[in-house]
C-alpha cells in the first residue's frame, strides 16, 4: 500500500532535448526548413515535473548528468518544483536526445545516452527511500549494465521497505536489442509496469494491445498500456479491466506524452485514486503535453 503523504522518488535519465519540428518531409542531402528549441527532458525528469504539475508537493529525481549542463538542469528542475539529486559525472557528458517531430506531431529519437546510463550501484542509496510513498524506475535505466543493476538495487531496496515500484519500459527499439526476456527478469518485483502499445507488443509478442496488457498484468499487478490519442488500458489479473479515453486535442509536438502520462497517473495514484482514474488523468496530462513542444509542463521555465 502507498503510504500517505510521501514523496515520489523518480530514478531516471536527465536529457538536453534538441527538438527539431519540420512541417515538410526530410530532404536527404539538403537542407529541410525546421524550428529547432533545446529543452530540458528525459522521460525520468519529465515524468517527476508532470507528478508536480499533477498535484504532488514532494517529488524527487535521481540520475547522472554531464559537469557540462549540470546546472542548468538543476535550476530547470528546480523551477518546475521537483527536488534534484543529481550525481554529476566528469568523464562523460549530459545525455542528449534529437527529437525530429514531422507534419503530423509524430516523432523520431536519435538518442545519445551519455552520463545517464552511468548510473552506478555507487550512487544508489536505501536512504534515499527515506519519507518515500513511491518509487519510480526509468526503463532506460534497464538498457546498460550499470545502470540496470543500480535500478534492480533500488526495486529490491524499496520492495523490502514495503515502497511500490513502478516501471516505464520506456523504447521499444531499445527493448528489441536487450531482449523481452531480460527486461522482464530484470523488472520482476514491480507492482506497476507502464508501457506503451509499442512496448506492450515488444514484450510479450502480442499483436493487439488488449492480449498484451493481459499478458503483462500476469507477470506485474497493475499493467497500464498507454495508447496515445486513443487512450489506455487498465490490466489487472490476466484481463483488462478499464479502458479510457484520451481527450481530443490538436497535436503540436507529442515528445514527453508518456512521460506526462506516468508523472500525472503517479500523482493520482498518491493520493488514493483507483487505476481507472489515475489513468484518466494520466490521459489529461498526455493531452496537454501533446499540445506544447518539448517533453515537460508549459510551466516549466525556458532555461539557458
Amino acid at each position: 500500500m502507498t503510504r500517505a503523504g510521501g514523496a515520489l522518488l523518480v530514478v531516471g535519465d536527465v536529457v538536453t532535448d534538441v527538438v527539431a519540428r519540420h512541417r515538410t518531409p526530410l530532404a536527404p542531402a539538403t537542407d529541410t526548413a525546421a524550428e529547432i528549441r533545446t529543452l530540458p527532458g528525459g522521460a525520468g525528469a519529465n515524468a517527476a515535473c508532470w507528478a508536480v504539475r499533477s498535484g504532488r508537493a514532494d517529488v524527487r529525481l535521481l540520475g547522472r548528468v554531464g559537469t557540462d549542463a549540470a546546472d542548468w538542469h538543476e535550476r530547470a528542475l528546480r523551477g518546475a518544483g521537483v527536488r534534484p539529486l543529481l550525481v554529476r559525472d566528469a568523464e562523460a557528458a549530459t545525455a542528449t536526445v534529437i527529437a525530429l517531430v514531422d507534419g503530423s506531431s509524430e516523432r523520431t529519437f536519435l538518442t545519445d545516452s551519455g552520463a545517464a546510463l552511468r548510473l552506478s550501484p555507487a550512487d544508489w542509496s536505501a536512504r534515499l527511500l527515506d519519507g518515500v510513498a513511491r518509487l519510480h524506475l526509468s526503463g532506460y535505466l534497464f538498457f546498460a549494465a550499470p545502470s540496470r543493476e543500480t535500478a534492480r538495487r533500488a526495486l529490491r531496496d524499496a520492495r523490502d521497505a514495503g515502497v511500490p515500484v513502478s516501471v516505464d519500459p520506456a523504447s521499444a527499439g531499445f527493448l528489441a536489442e536487450l531482449g523481452a526476456d531480460r527486461f522482464l527478469a530484470a523488472a520482476e518485483g514491480a507492482e506497476t509496469l507502464l508501457p506503451n502499445a509499442d512496448e506492450a507488443r515488444s514484450l510479450t509478442g502480442c499483436g493487439e494491445p488488449e492480449a498484451a496488457a493481459a499478458e503483462l498484468s500476469r507477470r506485474f499487478p497493475l499493467v497500464v498500456v498507454t495508447l496515445g490519442a486513443a487512450g489506455a488500458l487498465v490490466a489487472e489479473d490476466g484481463a483488462v479491466t478499464a479502458r479510457v479515453a484520451a481527450p481530443p486535442v490538436r497535436p503540436v509536438d507529442s515528445t514527453g506524452a508518456g512521460d506526462a502520462f506516468t508523472g500525472a497517473f503517479l500523482a493520482a495514484r498518491l493520493t488514493g485514486a483507483d487505476p481507472a482514474r489515475a489513468a484518466e488523468a494520466g490521459c489529461r496530462a498526455g493531452a496537454e503535453a501533446v499540445t506544447t513542444v518539448g517533453g515537460r509542463p508549459p510551466a516549466d521555465p525556458a532555461v539557458g
